[in-house]
């Protein structure tokens, strides 16, 4: 669907797009809801007038008459209600889809600097919960117009019956509504408030989902497992204020137009016994009454959705309002050139395999995010600075592998393929230069055989591998990864380091590694202290001249 540019200036702003967006539905849907609505007052004046003209020795004709346009006028609102029905769900249905495809749309112009700025469980709640409150939000563009109308209609019908009754109505129509009025105000403070440790609890829950077997193997599952149960109960107590304050508005809903009918009743009642009113206009008055008591709860009821749907849009507009990495003008090299990192110092050959070294593993990371364009500041790519160029050259250049990076759920052949369609020759040299062959044979269908969501049916070294093919199988002119080989065992890492160095041949490749297997098949080593160059050479030179060097690589020889 194409819904247009979202307005995102104000959570009021956005829902009146999403209005503006399907303005001939929801306006069939306010005249379906009005018509209906309004219909809905006829059957006492009918009924009435059958009593009054037709409740009489030969009028049968008369009563006839009066009864079957009674019938008629069921039937007609009854088929109104289906149709606004019908209008009312497309409205909602394309009210949720539009926020959807807004929200999605805003996640992929965000990229890379999704995770940065907003956290996935914000993002699940945003869609599973935002969404549903303001979809619903529109139902007041149908019943809620009809409802204003409604209510003039009867307040027009009761007039012709009684001035008094109807100055009654008039007066205490819009008591009752502002009696619910003060409680929608504490009803949006605590839906912010829920919604807020909503999305907290959420981020909480995947981080816990996807650390779990981290968690089991230091031992800390219980200690987070704890603290999400005493997020969960504060969610719950916050939640039963919600619930509090939206049981007094439901009730409120209910009651008082009933309390109203009483009083309505009761004063028609009497003006009957002193002969003001005929036996009909009783009936009428007390259909007129009753009928409202529909328009009042749609009074309270779209209030009510109003003020949830206020805060779920202020919540999507916050997502929407987050700004992606800007985009540069400045033109990229047109061959392969050299990459600088000017805060550690680190500089990249093209057409070389170099090794960043460093005891702080976050350090030599921190600097292949600085040459991806991952985080500032930026590096220098042939002397320009990589934010000053369009951003989508850069991704298709230079390619970041860590391993934290996404694995989809679907058959082993399109994880491994990402966004292209290699042939089985090219995934099967991907996949040997990876060392991953094993994975396929061991798989009941091969490269058909389905992938759980993060690859949760592999193993660690398994994962790592099918990383390592697929940015392989990318073949990006400049390929920077991030520990390629700290999950495999050292006779695995000894074949991923040669086949590394002759698959990426010629081409520009970046790892950070400790292992001694990987360092010695790279042409420069740099080793990094407090994330700047100490040394650069060969790994056999820096051995021979570096202390700090040699005792750190040869710990990553006695673990290997």
């Amino acid at each position: 669907m194409e819904a247009g540019k979202p307005d995102f200036r104000s959570a009021g702003r956005y829902l009146w797009w999403l209005v503006r967006t399907q303005r001939g539905r929801c306006v069939a849907g306010a005249v379906l809801g009005s018509t209906w609505m309004v219909g809905l007052t006829l059957p006492p004046y009918l009924l009435s007038r059958a009593i009054d003209d037709g409740l009489t020795p030969g009028r049968w004709p008369t009563l006839a008459g009066w009864a079957a346009a009674l019938l008629g006028v069921g039937v007609v609102n009854a088929w109104l209600g289906i149709m606004r029905h019908r209008t009312m769900t497309r409205v909602r249905m394309h009210a949720a889809f539009a926020t959807v495809e807004a929200v999605v749309s805003q996640a992929t112009r965000l990229g890379s600097a999704l995770s940065r700025k907003v956290t996935a469980g914000e993002v699940v709640t945003i869609g599973f919960t935002d969404v549903t409150v303001i979809a619903q939000t529109l139902t007041i563009t149908g019943p809620g117009v009809g409802a204003v109308l409604a209510y003039i209609v009867v307040a027009v019908l009761l007039l012709t019956v009684s001035p008094l009754l109807a100055v009654v109505v008039l007066a205490g129509i819009p008591l009752l509504v502002g009696l619910a009025g003060p409680l929608m105000g504490r009803l949006r403070t605590a839906e912010t408030t829920y919604r807020t440790r909503q999305g907290a609890l959420a981020v909480g829950f995947v981080d816990i989902a996807g650390g779990l077997r981290v968690l089991n193997g230091l031992g800390g599952k219980e200690v987070y497992a704890e603290r999400y149960r005493r997020g969960s109960q504060d969610l719950q107590a916050e939640g039963y204020r919600v619930g509090a304050v939206t049981s007094w508005i439901q009730a409120l809903g209910v009651g008082l137009p009933t309390l109203f009918i009483g009083a309505v009743t009761w004063l028609a009642a009497r003006m009957a016994v002193q002969g003001d009113l005929t036996v009909g206009e009783l009936v009428a008055v007390y259909g007129y009454t009753a009928v409202l008591v529909v328009p009042v709860s749609f009074f309270i009821e779209g209030g009510y959705d109003l003020s949830r749907g206020l805060v779920a849009a202020r919540r999507v507009v916050q997502f929407l309002s987050l700004t992606p990495v800007p985009r540069g003008d400045a033109h990229a090299p047109s061959g392969a050139a050299v990459l600088r990192d000017q805060e550690s110092g680190v500089e990249i050959t093209p057409g070389t395999l170099t090794a960043l070294v460093s005891a702080r593993p976050a350090e030599s990371a921190a600097v292949i995010d600085r040459l991806g364009r991952f985080s500032e500041p930026a590096a220098l790519w042939d002397g320009t600075r990589l934010d000053e160029i369009d951003l989508t050259r850069v991704r298709e250049r230079i390619l970041v592998a860590d391993n934290e990076a996404d694995l989809f759920a679907g058959p082993l052949r399109d994880v491994v393929s990402g966004r292209g369609d290699p042939d089985d020759e090219a995934i099967e040299r991907a996949l040997h230069a990876a060392v991953a062959q094993d994975i396929v044979r061991g798989l009941p269908d091969g490269l058909d055989s389905a992938i759980d969501p993060q690859g949760r049916n592999l193993s660690g070294g398994q994962r790592q591998r099918v990383r390592l093919a697929r940015a392989l199988l990318a073949d990006p002119e400049t390929l920077l990864a991030v520990e390629p080989t700290s999950a495999v065992d050292a006779h695995t890492e000894a074949a991923i380091a040669g086949r590394l160095r002759a698959a990426r041949s010629g081409r520009t490749t970046v790892v950070t590694s400790t292992s001694p297997l990987v360092l010695d098949q790279a042409d420069t080593v740099y080793y990094l202290e407090d994330g700047v160059v100490a040394a650069t050479g060969s790994h056999q030179d820096l051995l021979a001249e570096q202390p700090g060097y040699r005792l750190l690589v040869s710990r990553g020889m006695a673990a290997s």
